[in-house]
């Protein structure tokens, strides 16, 4: 039996369910249903301090009920405290809206890092602070110089910061544009909106991670003032958190077919074409992380007429890390079908070598294994603005904002060994699809002990100095005219300018000197994996594990060559410059039980792409003093103009419920690494030739979608609402891997002479792409303590080959039930999220399988100064896991534990 609800039967058993309880619903206490301000102007956002989780879901839906466009908003239950631990984990509670918990396909992490918006990618997702850009960095290595996108890391992005948060679905002219799907303003606090003329307030409390086993403290506070004339306030706030947190996991790092004629595939004729896998691992990974800045935002009223604000903000998080990776190397072994055959028995299923055992050969590394500490990387994320507001006369206003932004991800070290292990022992292993993880084995070798024949040197690599810098300046004027011409009731007109860039210079890409590999400079004393390791993943894979430690590695990378001519990595290095002028016109609207607005906004970008590609030494301008080989750097320019028109309208079908329509167009610029990737060649073999190649394409063009958005809400009590929405995403220009003819100074082995070669290459190209879905919501007190929030989102989405489109989920849903009375409250929420593609690794396809993720917080009330709560993250401990082409080439198995966060907060 399917009990998989289909879309119309999911939105039948909503309506239902809404149908049978507004009895229940009108029980409740209605005593917040008051704050229903009518005071906010006709389509804005009310700005208010609200208290409680009643109150805080009421002044939500309030705020959502009087946007004229679509939005979703969730507020604070008190002053800086979200929902959740993680902004993103609230969000994640917003019909249409998905978290990830990495930064691309590095694998899932503990905490939400990336949010996305109806199926498609994080990049595609703006996200705004006050309605301004925020530059950010990554701390991981891989989100640094392999998948550069555009997304925020919302681990930067501490809860008590926020005021309200924003969710834009439907777009309009006023919007700074860059989110195709849409865009989360995160709204902070400010002086003057304090009730109180002084409030301070303290939150201690520790977070305990029962992986690592670990507690570490997290404080925060809060100082606002203002004057006793409401005309200047200042408002502070600082964090400093810690935390550690522990992965344990296994991944099949890639798959490789077995070619056709090949010495295995002549042997085996079934082994033709059939993928195998390249490495197989046990991965211990952890981390200490410190999360510490904070906001200062000052507010002056200088006459009625006149006011302005400053406001800046820093976060930085250091995010120390050792990677350890114990791994059955079977690209060496198999190698494309040039290796070692595997011995009868093995399995075939789905065209995947699911199981296969090699007899001991001499000398044949059958393990690889790679420790990384990376003792030193970290991000930041930091702004400053200045917002003026002045009011020209009765019927116009100005209001103008100039601000900074940088953000940097930084890997400054990376101590690195390679060894050999499991020399001439054999090997085996069997997959078990995503069911669990793999069994595979080094033969007879002592994986509990670097001693012993089977373990020699390997290579030393790593990338140091990484230091990817994100800059960005912006000025910003906007004009509203109180026009009232009939329904013509306001007229908004605006110009932004801002230039941003994105760069990473200077990598060096370390090599073992001599000294490196003579045993008697090797680390001496291990240690070895918790006893725990692997407990929940499967079985049969190995567990005792030894290691060095970080101090060690760091002595032994002592012998290394780091010289910064010789060995800088171009392969890590890219700029892009972009500056983009923008002017809009909106006008808004209002009729009889209507309102609405129309609007274009007009966008420039003119963009500068620096990238690396090979080639050979001979040629004009090439650098030649790398040991990674010769390359050129080259400069590309390109300018583009988008026209956007946008159209929201909202209709009062009765007293309480409301029909929504939107259509807009949307742009994004594309993610850096698809503009600025470096470009690898393999030469032609001979003169007149092509040779094939892969790397970025500074030509890709903005990704455009053209959006249509419907929805009904119908708001039957007082914190109540059953609303169902749909939507489509005609992405008109989208990116998506094809291949271009590019030519290049080449030389060949007939022809040494440099001359200009045709190259295939496989690059990121236009292309276009559909999304289509359906949101359902449903949320409604029950008695007068009691209450629940549900949503599911269907989504059907894919590119104009038919293939999948990164981050889009079929189902996702959530359900939220919690209890409040004068002392004490609680909540619990489940979300889920269906499989979904993340893009390519090593060259493999990449899915995420379906994970569900409980959390849990209890609050206790003990005076109107003092309060408790315990925050429960990933309490059902999920597994995550991914897979290759289908669910017989699994990728990955990952376990991080649960989180508890307890803390005492004070008000003074």
């Amino acid at each position: 039996m399917n009990k998989n609800l289909t879309p119309i039967a999911s939105a039948v058993a909503l309506l239902v369910m809404a149908a049978a309880m507004p009895a229940y619903a009108q029980q409740a206490d209605d005593a917040a249903s008051k704050a229903d301000s009518k005071s906010a102007d006709k389509g804005g956002i009310e700005q208010v301090t609200i208290s409680g989780i009643r109150g805080s879901l009421q002044k939500s839906l309030t705020q959502k009920r009087n946007a004229d466009s679509h939005v979703e908003v969730i507020t604070a239950e008190d002053i800086g405290k979200m929902p959740d631990k993680n902004v993103a984990d609230s969000l994640s509670r917003v019909p249409g809206v998905t978290i990830g918990n990495a930064g691309a396909t590095e694998g899932g992490f503990d905490e939400a890092d990336r949010v996305s918006m109806r199926g498609t990618s994080p990049s595609l997702t703006q996200t705004l602070i006050n309605g301004h850009n925020v530059a950010s960095g990554d701390w991981f290595v891989l989100d640094q110089s392999g998948t550069v996108g555009r997304s925020v890391s919302y681990t930067l992005l501490p809860s008590e910061l926020v005021g309200s948060v924003v969710v834009h679905k439907s777009s309009q002219a006023n919007l700074v544009e860059g989110g195709v799907a849409g865009s989360v303003d995160i709204i902070t606090r400010k002086p003057l909106e304090f009730k109180k003329q002084f409030t301070a307030e303290a939150t201690l409390g520790a977070v305990y991670a029962d992986l690592p086993g670990k507690t570490d403290p997290q404080i925060s506070a809060l100082v606002n003032w203002k004057n006793d004339a409401n005309t200047f306030g200042i408002l502070v706030q600082a964090f400093s958190e810690e935390r550690h947190l522990q992965r344990q996991g296994q991944e099949i790092l890639g798959y490789t077919q077995i070619a056709p004629g090949s010495k295995i595939a002549l042997a085996h004729p079934d082994l033709a074409g059939v993928y195998a896998p390249n490495l197989i691992n046990s991965a211990l990974f952890e981390q200490q992380r410190k999360r510490t800045g904070g906001l200062i935002d000052a507010q002056f009223k200088v006459s009625n007429d006149f006011s302005f604000d400053v406001n800046a903000f820093t976060s930085e998080m250091k995010a120390a890390n050792y990677n350890r990776s114990y791994e059955f190397w079977g690209a060496q072994v198999i190698n494309a079908g040039a290796g070692q055959s595997p011995n009868p028995g093995y399995t075939v299923k789905n065209n995947t070598l699911t199981s296969a055992t090699f007899a001991p050969v001499a000398g044949t590394n059958y393990g690889v294994y790679d420790q990384i500490s990376r003792p030193d990387e970290s991000a930041s994320a930091n702004f400053v603005e200045l917002g003026t507001k002045w009011r020209a006369s009765d019927s116009l206003t100005f209001t103008t904002k100039l601000g900074t932004s940088s953000g940097e991800g930084k890997t400054p070290t990376q101590n690195v060994a390679e060894w050999n292990v499991g020399v001439g022992a054999g090997a085996g292993y069997q997959l078990n699809g995503t069911g669990t993880a793999a069994n595979w084995n080094l033969g007879a070798t002592n994986n509990a002990s670097p001693a012993g024949p089977s373990t020699t040197f390997g290579w030393i690599f790593g990338d140091q100095n990484i230091n990817v810098k994100d800059k960005e300046n912006w000025a910003q004027a906007d004009g509203e005219y109180s026009a009232d011409w009939g329904t013509l009731k306001t007229l908004q007109f605006g110009l932004r300018y801002n230039d941003h860039k994105r760069s990473s210079e200077g990598v060096i890409g370390q090599g073992p000197t001599a000294a490196a590999q003579d045993p008697a400079n090797f680390p001496q004393g291990y240690q070895n994996f918790p006893g725990n390791f692997g407990s929940g993943l499967g079985s049969g894979f190995p567990t005792n594990v030894w290691y060095y430690s970080p101090g060690q590695l760091a002595a032994y990378n002592a012998f290394t060559n780091r010289d910064p001519v010789t060995r800088e990595d171009w392969n890590s290095e890219f700029s892009v410059k972009e500056k983009n002028t923008a002017g809009y016109l909106q006008a808004n609207l209002e009729g009889d039980r209507w309102s609405g607005n129309v609007g274009l906004r007009v966008v420039q970008t003119k963009e500068g792409v620096i990238s690396n590609v090979a080639a050979p030494a001979t040629a004009p301008g090439a650098i030649t003093t790398s040991a990674f080989g010769p390359f050129v750097r080259q400069h590309d320019d390109n300018s583009y103009v988008d026209v956007l028109p946008s159209m929201n309208l909202k209709f009062d079908l009765s007293k309480d419920v409301i029909a929504r329509f939107a259509a807009s167009k949307t742009m994004t610029r594309p993610d850096y690494s698809a503009l600025a990737g470096q470009v690898s060649l393999s030469p032609p073999a001979q003169f007149g030739s092509i040779g094939s190649g892969t790397g970025g394409n500074p030509n890709l063009k903005p990704i455009t979608s053209n959006n249509f958005d419907a929805s009904l809400e119908w708001y039957f009590a007082p914190r109540s609402l059953v609303s169902a929405s749909i939507f489509n995403m005609n992405l008109t220009s989208y990116v998506g891997l094809g291949t271009v003819t590019r030519s290049y100074v080449t030389s060949t082995p007939d022809h040494p002479a440099n001359y200009m070669a045709d190259y295939q290459l496989t690059v990121p190209v236009n292309t276009s792409g559909t999304v289509n879905g359906i949101e359902l919501a449903y949320e409604m007190p029950l008695g007068k303590n009691f209450g629940f929030a549900t949503n599911a989102t269907f989504i059907n989405a894919y590119d104009s080959t038919n293939g999948p489109l990164v981050g889009a989920s079929k189902r996702t849903a959530n359900l939220t039930a919690y209890y409040e009375d004068e002392r004490f409250n609680a909540r619990i929420s489940y979300n889920y999220r269906s499989a979904f593609y993340s893009g390519l690794d090593r060259s493999t396809a990449f899915y995420q399988d379906a994970v569900g993720t409980l959390a849990m917080s209890l609050g206790y009330k003990y005076s109107e100064q003092l309060s408790f709560t315990l925050d429960a993250q990933n309490l059902n401990n999920p597994t995550l896991k991914y897979y290759a082409l289908n669910e017989d080439q699994p990728r990955a198995f990952y376990k991080n534990g649960r989180q508890f966060y307890l803390n005492a907060h004070l008000k003074f």
